[in-house]
Order: C-alpha cells, then sequence, then structure tokens
C-alpha cells in the first residue's frame, strides 16, 4: 500500500465532499496535554460536559487499540446572518450563538466522517477507524492543532488561517500510518483581546479557560444562575461569541458554504416573550434542529427571563407573573421573580408578596425576596 498516495486521495476526496480542511498528525499520546487538563481539575475549572477520564482523552491507543495516526477535519460556518430582524423596545430578542445557527454540527460533522471512512476502508479493508465530533473522548482542539488545522489560540478557541475560528472540528482515529502535517505555529502574538473583552473573565490566563464561569457554559446549566452572572449573561440564549469577535484573526471571515449551516433568523434571533410558553413538543419542533437545543427548553427559557430582566422589559410582566404563579418549576418561578424585581415596576411589589405567602420552594423564596429588595431600594433612589 502507498501511504502517501492514499494520503494523496483522501485529500481530494474530502475536498470533494465539503471538508473545507483537513490534517494528519500521529496517534502519539497528548502528553502537554494531559498535564494541562489535570491542572485544570485541580483548579476546578472543568465543566463537567467533557468525559471525566482523561486517560480516555489524551491517549488515542485507549480508543482504538494499534492506532497509528488521526485525520482532523474542519468545516467552516458563518459569521455573519443574512436578514436578521431588529430587537425593538416593544420585541425584545435573545441571540443564540453562531455554533449553534443550522442544522446542529454534531450530525453534519458526522456524516462526512463517515462518508471519510467508508472510502478509507474501500481503499483499505483491513483498517479499523473511529471517529467522533465534539462528544466523543478525545480533545478535538488538541488533535487540530497537533495536525495543523491551525493554532490554539488564547481564547482556546482552533484558529485557522483560512477561515479563523469559526469552524467546526471532527477527528478520526484509524491502524493506517499516514505521515503526520506540521503544525501552525502559534500567530497570536502579544494579543491579549479575548482575555480583555471576557464578559466573565473565565479566560484566566492565555490558552486556559475557566469553564465555571464562561457564559457559553453558564447558558447550558439548568439550574439557578448565579446572581454574578445573571447581567453579564445579556440577551444571550445559548453559547458567547465574545472572544471570537473580537479577534482580529476572524476580521472579515464569513463562509457561506454549507446550506445546511445557514440560519433562520427567526430561529437563531428569537423574540423572547413567546419562549417563554413553549411546550416540551412545541419547543423541540422549532429548535430541536439546533446544536443549542441539547440541553432542553427548561435552560434557554430561564435565559431568556435574565434577557427580559436585562432589558428591563416591563412589556413582559405580565409573562413573568403567568411563570410566577402558574409554572411548575422552581428555576423558572424563581428566576421570573427576580427579574420581577430588576424590572422595577411597583406594580409586580403586591404580586411578589403574595407570591412569597403562598410559595413552598426555599430557592424561589429566597429569589422573591431578591426581586422585593430591587424594588425596595429602587424605590429609595
Amino acid at each position: 500500500m502507498d501511504i502517501d498516495q492514499l494520503k494523496k486521495e483522501i485529500i481530494v476526496y474530502s475536498q470533494e465532499i465539503g471538508i473545507d480542511k483537513i490534517g494528519f498528525a500521529s496517534a502519539d499520546p497528548f502528553i502537554e496535554l494531559k498535564e494541562r487538563l489535570l491542572q485544570q481539575q485541580q483548579l476546578g475549572y472543568q465543566s463537567g460536559f467533557e468525559e471525566p477520564d482523561i486517560e480516555k482523552r489524551t491517549n488515542p491507543s485507549m480508543l482504538l487499540p494499534h492506532a497509528k495516526s488521526i485525520i482532523a477535519i474542519a468545516l467552516a460556518y458563518p459569521s455573519k446572518m443574512k436578514g436578521a430582524p431588529r430587537s425593538t423596545k416593544e420585541a425584545r430578542r435573545g441571540i443564540f450563538c453562531r455554533a449553534s445557527w443550522g442544522e446542529d454540527y454534531h450530525h453534519i460533522l458526522r456524516q462526512r466522517l463517515k462518508m471519510l471512512e467508508d472510502f478509507i476502508l474501500a481503499k483499505v479493508p483491513s483498517a479499523q477507524v473511529k471517529s467522533m465530533v465534539d462528544t466523543g473522548e478525545l480533545a478535538d482542539r488538541a488533535v487540530a492543532v497537533r495536525a495543523g488545522i491551525g493554532w490554539s489560540g488564547k481564547n482556546c478557541a482552533v484558529i485557522t488561517p483560512e477561515f479563523g475560528s469559526y469552524v467546526y472540528l471532527g477527528e478520526m482515529i484509524t491502524t493506517i500510518p499516514f505521515p503526520p502535517d506540521i503544525p501552525i505555529e502559534d500567530r497570536c502574538g502579544t494579543c491579549t483581546k479575548c482575555i480583555e473583552a471576557c464578559p466573565t473573565g473565565a479566560l484566566v490566563q492565555e490558552g486556559q479557560l475557566n469553564a465555571q464561569r464562561c457564559i457559553a457554559f453558564l447558558t447550558q446549566t439548568k439550574g439557578f444562575l448565579s446572581e454574578e452572572f445573571r447581567d453579564k449573561i445579556g440577551n444571550r440564549l445559548y453559547g458567547c461569541d465574545t472572544c471570537q469577535m473580537v479577534c482580529p484573526a476572524n476580521k472579515g471571515k464569513d463562509f457561506h458554504l454549507h446550506p445546511e449551516m445557514e440560519p433562520d433568523p427567526e430561529i437563531v434571533k428569537p423574540l423572547l416573550k413567546p419562549l417563554l410558553h413553549l411546550s416540551n413538543r412545541e419547543f423541540k419542533e422549532k429548535y430541536g434542529s439546533l446544536a443549542g437545543s441539547w440541553r432542553g427548553k427548561k435552560p434557554i427559557q430561564r435565559n431568556a427571563i435574565l434577557a427580559l430582566a436585562h432589558f428591563k422589559d416591563r412589556t413582559a410582566i405580565p409573562d413573568l407573573v403567568h411563570l410566577l404563579k402558574e409554572d411548575s418549576r422552581p428555576v423558572i418561578r424563581g428566576t421570573a421573580a427576580w427579574a420581577l424585581g430588576k424590572i422595577g415596576d411597583d406594580s409586580v411589589a403586591k404580586i411578589l408578596e403574595q407570591a412569597l405567602q403562598h410559595e413552598k420552594d426555599e430557592e424561589v423564596l429566597r429569589e422573591i425576596e431578591k426581586g422585593l429588595r430591587m424594588l425596595h431600594t429602587q424605590r429609595k433612589k
């Protein structure tokens, strides 16, 4: 088998099936990454969504015995939305991050990787392969950097020279010993714009992320959001693009190469108030195709309530009162109570006081009291 020739054929085929960038790396253990992940674990910086076994995240041979190399792929996604609706005082809107525009990228990349698998196995039937996207055990970004897809930015994103950091990543471990590509040298230099712009200080030092403070992570949590972060969420419903938007390497980068990645403006920049009243079925029908729907409707609805509080949208008071009185979920009732206090309309003071008498959940009671304190403070001003 001529492996160099096979590599060339794979590269050509990858372009034919809509893979925007491909790279090849050795399947050696990721020793530096292991040390960094252990440090992350010790500092309590992990999100909890990752594969908990650090050995699996850093040793490809644990995932595929006799692994010899890894093929990394990248697909570019749009950074600008065509026909984006405006958020107005009467009709406030939230926003899903760019990585949740269009069809769920996990499906898109898995399809491309399956096609790549079939191509390789048709050429080398004795080969073994194992593909993964994002939710797999391996660290996508470390693989992509080793394979020369891009360099690891100070915002912890892989930045490609061609597409900036607006790329989805996937990889395939294989028993075929492909010659590795050369990694790209770091091009961030002395720039620290992403670190300075992070709303919560989640980028604690160059190339290290405290996921517990990252808005992208916080928008996906299901419980009450810490008060420290409620105002900083803004109108984000899922994810955060701040550290990408300020990155000089992303300036002017906007690619519309894949129709299935194009956003529906009314879906990814939706009206906030209608979001509050969706049933599970309605949510799944409308938002189920987005990557940002994977945690269900509760985090999205909680974030929508926080966004309405951020805008101090008095037109939302009836909606919030309804949630406070009728919703079965403590997180939604409590967040609605806090939002009513934040909006600061005297008409809700009596409603909050009545809720205080009837509510049984201790966490919700604390949120009602917070709302009343905010109203009291505002009256004094």
